[in-house]
């Protein structure tokens, strides 16, 4: 069974670093494409992934561009997003998602094959 199980989520202050993890079972992330997504508190789910990893490449967003990274340990089987700088803007559920890899580097939810069950991040002061 392939399963997907974030972490790392929590409180944190206004310019303040998180790293979320994101650890697969069942499948081996390093042949696919990992995306996280965000769900902010009473809005919908953002379209498109904010920041996402593939063959080799990542596609993040502008707004966390320069802010967030997405890294790999294949040898972990583990996904992680280091989060730098955040703002209350970032408050959300966070969710990773693995896929195949789509040349375009962007992915929505509907590329997704499995996700995670999601972790809070609240940014306040």
């Amino acid at each position: 069974q392939v399963q997907l199980v974030e972490s790392g989520g929590g409180l944190v202050q206004p310019g303040g670093t998180l790293r979320l993890s994101c650890a697969a079972s069942g499948v081996t992330l390093q042949y696919y494409a990992v995306a996280w997504f965000r769900q902010a508190p009473g809005k919908e789910h953002e379209g498109k992934s904010f920041i996402a990893s593939s063959d080799g490449t990542t596609n993040y967003a502008d707004s966390v561009k320069g802010r967030f990274t997405i890294s790999r340990d294949n040898a972990k089987n583990t996904v992680y997003l280091e989060m730098n700088n955040v703002t209350p803007e970032d408050t959300a559920v966070y969710y990773c998602g693995e896929g195949r890899i789509r040349n375009s580097g962007i992915y929505t939810p509907s590329d997704m094959e499995v996700w995670g069950k999601g972790t809070l991040v609240t940014v306040s002061s």
